[in-house]
């Protein structure tokens, strides 16, 4: 699916007017969870939530669930992905319209977009859970609490709170279980990379630069720079903090070893699409990673969705930088 530039940029001011927030965005698993008869057999596990619970989303806000959500709507398709994870297919009743992964996904009744979702599409969906991401708005957030409907926040800057998330989301929804077995997962792609790469020594880590979106990049504080500081590999804009437009003069000055990008975006405007943006941008043919070819696509959404994928774009990440350490 093409991503213009008109719709990223909403989700990236969104997501750095988020960033300076200030909040403690790190969100372990609620508590409350005990043993606890089910009404559903097949729900049944060692671990089970005890209701009412009441959790902190990333926006500080407390949420209360009285029993386990059975009408959840996602505005956010990296909330999406987790719910699907852990299985729970049945229980959504309506996504975002860019939610288009797991397939199922693509055939729930949408609820408009990730930064302002259509609150009576919300509404008319009866939901008794309401997941939001770091792009919706905090006026739409607001709206919704004050209609009395429990909305779940999400801002996951680092790879943790990624994990964390997952875990969250087990306990509200009394799969723990199986939040646990993804997470497990996750943590063995992170550490196969961690391994492949281990003996790169300081001096010999590749430079890499990153555009997932026509003119933007990131720096530090975001779980895409985690993406290549995992990996094994220095990424040239982590001298800065968040979403950033680009110096094309600074990025030639530093001539990174290999360039990355969110593959499947063209430009709106021109129609030109995001790795020949780049191929021809003044000066850009005498760096070293156009020179030697090393300027490979990443999959946008494994590579931008802070959801249960975003460790097998690590292992893509990791594939494209030392191809020879990581297969």
């Amino acid at each position: 699916m093409k991503r213009s530039l008109r719709f990223m940029i909403p989700l990236l001011v969104a997501a750095s007017l988020a960033g300076c927030a200030g909040n403690d965005n790190s969100q372990p698993a609620p508590g409350g969870q005990t043993s606890a008869p089910q009404e559903n057999t097949a729900e049944q596990s060692a671990k089970q939530t005890t209701y009412p619970l009441t959790v902190k989303d990333a926006t500080g806000k407390e949420v209360t669930f009285a029993k386990a959500p059975e009408r959840i709507v996602s505005t956010s398709p990296a909330e999406t992905e987790i719910l699907f994870a852990l299985g729970l297919e049945d229980r959504i009743v309506a996504v975002s319209d860019y939610d288009d992964y797991p397939e199922a996904a693509k055939t729930k009744p949408k609820i408009g977009g990730v930064v302002k979702p259509n609150e009576e599409a919300i509404l008319a969906q009866t939901p008794d859970m309401v997941v939001g991401g770091i792009s919706m708005e905090k006026p739409v957030a607001d709206k919704l609490k004050s209609l009395g409907m429990p909305v779940y926040i999400t801002h996951p800057t680092k790879m943790d709170d990624i994990l964390n998330n997952v875990l969250a989301m087990g306990v509200i929804t009394n799969k723990q279980e199986q939040a646990e077995k993804v997470v497990a997962q996750m943590k063995k792609d992170i550490a196969y990379v961690q391994e492949a790469v281990k003996n790169v020594k300081p001096e010999e880590k590749k430079k890499v630069y990153l555009e997932f979106s026509p003119g933007w990049t990131v720096g530090k504080g975001e779980f895409m720079d985690e993406l290549i500081t995992l990996a094994g590999a220095t990424n040239i804009a982590s001298d800065t903090q968040g979403w950033n437009p680009i110096s094309e003069e600074k990025i030639l000055q530093n001539d990174p070893d290999v360039i990355l990008y969110a593959s499947g975006i063209t430009d709106e405007k021109t129609g030109v699409k995001l790795e020949d943006m780049i191929a021809k941008r003044n000066g850009w043919d005498k760096m070293k990673a156009i020179r030697e070819k090393q300027i490979f696509g990443m999959d946008q959404n494994i590579l931008s969705r802070p959801g249960p994928r975003i460790t097998q774009g690590l292992i893509e990440v990791a594939k494209a930088i030392y191809p020879d350490l990581v297969k």
